[in-house]
């Protein structure tokens, strides 16, 4: 993604710092975040400087780099494997983070620098994929298409072009007229936020909605593809992603229209049987309550805007049944949300 002129992607090391562009900074400021540590890396994971399956899993696998970097030469067995423990622990649902995880403290068996040339091969790869979905994706955009997303699968939530905006971009890109709708994505606005201006910086046209108005526009025929992405596929493909979701794939449903979900091979979870196996992260219910932004003088400001005394339920994702998936789009091609095809495609 250009911004200001320069490319950038979302995640990246050099030397023993792992840097990402501050997603809560955005989009209100533009800025570069540094982790010299691994703590530090799982930090931003953790509050989500960085976030988004791939970035996560990108982030997580520099992470588990650092920590083998940082690693006393008497005791690494011991420091490493207490720091995959801290890393696995940041955020417990999306499978990229596992999967990065697992094969860079594997690869740092063999020795601190093939630990780091791995993790940057699982960062390139990710991207890699991204263009490829974008390239599958692509197929399903006609002439003039009216698409929803709900959260942000964009370049943000990945190392570069991002899954489900990618066959948005390059629909764009190669002269189709695609309008896009975004789903805001209560509560921490991803889609309002983030989306809305990956969108922006592409010159895509688009319009952010409140995600209770989508139902209003399917049955008004105003969208003709809806396209998500996910942060875990269980082997039934079962899909977990950000909380509504869900929602989105019933309503699509009813009124007829096609759901897909665009996510790499990394997404998926062959241990996981079905969605009912994957672990929903719980956020603080500050982020239901309260709300940041910036005032008239550009000043950053956080306000309450629920009752004053009330608590919150924050739940993180939800799980949208195979059922209700019209395809996946892989980064080897469009498969159906069933156990068979997600082998097959696994397997070549």
């Amino acid at each position: 993604m250009i911004v200001h002129e320069k490319n950038y992607q979302t995640v990246w090391m050099e030397g023993q710092s792992v840097f990402m562009i501050d997603q809560n900074k955005l989009p209100f400021e533009f800025e570069i975040h540094e982790c010299k540590t691994y703590w530090d890396s799982c930090m931003a994971i953790t509050d989500m400087t960085v976030r988004g399956a791939g970035a996560i899993g990108a982030a997580a696998g520099y992470a588990m780099a650092q920590a083998y970097l940082e690693a006393p030469e008497d005791d690494i067995d011991t420091f490493v494997t207490e720091a995959r423990a801290d890393i696995e622990s940041t955020r417990p649902t999306a499978r990229n983070l596992f999967y990065a995880v697992e094969k860079v403290f594997e690869a740092g068996k063999v020795s601190r620098v093939n630990a780091t040339i791995t993790a940057q091969k699982i960062a390139a790869a990710d991207a890699e994929d991204s263009w490829k979905i974008g390239q599958y994706g692509n197929e399903l955009i006609k002439k003039s298409t009216r698409i929803l997303t709900h959260c942000n699968a964009g370049w943000l939530a990945f190392v570069d072009y991002g899954t489900a905006l990618s066959p948005i971009y390059q629909a764009h890109k190669s002269g189709k007229e695609v309008f896009v709708y975004v789903d805001e994505t209560r509560p921490r606005g991803q889609g309002a936020r983030l989306t809305a201006w990956e969108l922006q910086q592409q010159g895509v046209p688009h319009l952010i909605i409140p995600d209770n108005a989508a139902a209003s526009l399917m049955a008004d025929k105003k969208i003709d593809l809806i396209i998500v992405g996910a942060d875990r596929i269980a082997r039934n493909g079962d899909v977990a992603n950000k909380i509504g979701t869900y929602g989105c794939a019933v309503l699509a449903h009813y009124h007829q229209i096609p759901f897909y979900v665009a996510a790499p091979g990394s997404t998926f979870d062959m241990e996981c049987a079905s969605g009912k196996d994957i672990i929903i992260e719980h956020r603080n219910a500050e982020e239901v309550l309260f709300q940041d932004g910036m005032d008239a003088n550009h000043n950053r400001v956080r306000i309450r805007i629920a009752s004053p005394g009330s608590n919150a339920y924050n739940p993180a994702f939800d799980i949208t049944p195979a059922r209700l998936i019209t395809g996946i789009i892989t980064e080897k091609g469009i498969i159906k949300a069933h156990a068979q095809s997600i082998k097959a495609v696994l397997k070549e």
